[in-house]
């Protein structure tokens, strides 16, 4: 779906989720904005996407992606945070971007690279300030709708920052809600097993900009992970000897501002029904 307004090639896809112990939930997944200064189109289409009244906004991280990023972003999630909302980082949150060669990114997962520190406490501080639960290698609780929700979250696995070990207190502190969901920004596939031994029923990520640079069809080369390419964006379903799973991986809403190529994968956001 295409949103009305002038918010430029941003798309919107819709999703059912079959889920009956948390039926009739609207979650809005937004991830990767890398927003910087001036990017008015970007945040138009945010305030479009607030139109829709979720009832909940998960936020899978790497919103900055300008040393001056800071105010610009919150003043573009600004709709979105009157709505409840969780949100883990992406190392884009820590640092601010550097130019790389785009050649690296076919070669493999991309290194962890020094740049100039964010302020991050600050940014995490006013969202959670106007309402959001910051995830990051903590749990949470929301009612919505009646309904319990448990998040278990993780700091970002690509910069080696997620606490895996921290899951089963996450867990055990979501005991008894009704939908236990599972939050990374990075969906390596340590944190995928994770979270199904720790029996989320819903893991949300970001970080693959759906391979930004695809074939026709979608078709992602890489996922700057160890994700299989044929999980760099939408819905797949996972599980083990216990659990069964279904992970959300969005396509992100940006890139890097060295890097601001996408070919076959237009940036977007979901709203996701659960029925």
């Amino acid at each position: 779906m295409w949103l009305a307004g002038n918010s430029g090639p941003f798309r919107l896809h819709e999703l059912e989720i079959e889920s009956p112990s948390a039926a009739g939930i609207r979650i809005l997944h937004v991830s990767d904005l890398h927003f910087a200064p001036g990017q008015k189109n970007k945040a138009q289409f945010l305030k479009e996407l607030a139109g829709l009244k979720p009832d909940l906004v998960i936020n899978t991280g790497d919103n900055l992606g300008h040393k001056d990023a800071i105010n610009p972003t919150l003043r573009a999630l600004e709709p979105l945070l009157d709505f409840p909302g969780v949100f883990v980082n992406g190392s884009n949150d820590y640092r601010a971007p550097k130019p790389r060669n785009p050649i690296r990114y076919f070669t493999g997962p991309s290194k962890v690279q020094a740049g100039q520190a964010l302020d991050t406490d600050r940014f995490m501080r006013e969202l959670v300030g106007a309402g959001w639960q910051d995830i990051n290698n903590k749990s949470a609780r929301l009612e919505i709708k009646g309904k319990s929700l448990g998040f278990m979250g993780l700091d970002d696995p690509h910069d080696h920052l997620d606490d895996l070990e921290s899951l089963g207190q996450q867990a055990a502190e979501v005991a008894n809600t009704d939908l236990k969901i599972g939050v990374a920004h990075a969906p390596y596939m340590k944190v995928i097993d994770a979270f199904l031994e720790n029996q989320a029923a819903l893991m949300f990520a970001g970080h693959t900009h759906g391979g930004q640079i695809c074939l026709p069809g979608q078709k992602a080369l890489v996922t700057n992970c160890d994700l299989p390419t044929e999980f760099a964006s939408g819905l797949s379903a996972w599980s083990n000897d216990q659990q069964e799973s279904m992970l959300h991986v969005s396509n992100g809403l940006g890139c890097s501002i060295y890097q601001p190529v996408r070919l076959f994968c237009p940036p977007s956001a979901t709203l996701i029904t659960l029925r």
